[in-house]
């Protein structure tokens, strides 16, 4: 399987084996029940629910599969090569330490911000009287275009998007707590849902590495 479904729970720090002390992110990881089997998607289910605040529709559609109700569905992309049934679970083992990942998550919302904070300015004069410091400025020309740019960076909604964290190392798994922890730190805050998946840049480079000193063998 290419990912599995988890929960943010909170950071920590741990030791690593050369004895450095390293900041992770711990993440509840699965189990995920597969709920429906498609050509190139998986959808896996996580987080049991109250089945009295499912939707009826919902509901009747866990009914249905005889699986218990979750909170949370998602399609993965599946792995060609394996088979996967309804109602088998996936768990944290799918992954092992050492291995990288992206995890993808809605970031914190930060609410209406200015675009110091929102865009890195620099800002204005701090001395000689100076009303600039943290204002946005000219944002376009009078006549020509006659309107501000498209895309003109300007103060406003910060923060609560979907952001992927790329490359991250496993650390540890805990495969009876259902725990990953991954070095560094992961979108969302404490609670909120992320789906983590292989990491698509490490998987790629190391293919083509592969690749690579096949092809030197070849020619030796």
């Amino acid at each position: 399987m290419t990912g599995i479904l988890g929960k943010k729970i909170g950071m920590t720090q741990i030791f690593a084996d050369d004895g450095s002390f390293v900041s992770v992110t711990a993440i509840e990881a699965g189990p995920c029940p597969v709920l429906a089997v498609k050509e190139k998607n998986v959808q896996l289910g996580f987080d049991l629910a109250n089945e009295k605040r499912l939707k009826k529709p919902v509901a009747g559609y866990f009914k249905k599969l005889n699986i218990p109700g979750r909170k949370l569905i998602k399609e993965l992309n599946k792995d060609a090569a394996k088979e996967y049934k309804i109602g088998e679970e996936l768990k944290v083992d799918i992954f092992a330490p050492g291995d990288f990942v992206d995890v993808t998550g809605v970031s914190i919302g930060k609410g209406f911000q200015g675009g110091m904070k929102r865009w890195h300015w620099q800002g204005g004069p701090m001395t000689h009287g100076s009303t600039s410091r943290r204002r946005a400025g000219s944002v376009g020309s009078s006549t020509t275009p006659g309107r501000v740019w498209k895309g003109h960076h300007m103060p406003g909604h910060m923060g609560a998007k979907q952001v992927t964290t790329q490359n991250l190392k496993v650390m540890k798994i805990d495969v009876e707590n259902n725990i990953l922890l991954v070095k560094g730190a992961v979108p969302g805050y404490k609670n909120s849902y992320v789906v983590i998946r292989k990491a698509m840049k490490k998987t790629a480079k190391a293919a083509s590495s592969a690749k690579s000193a096949a092809a030197k063998e070849k020619k030796k």
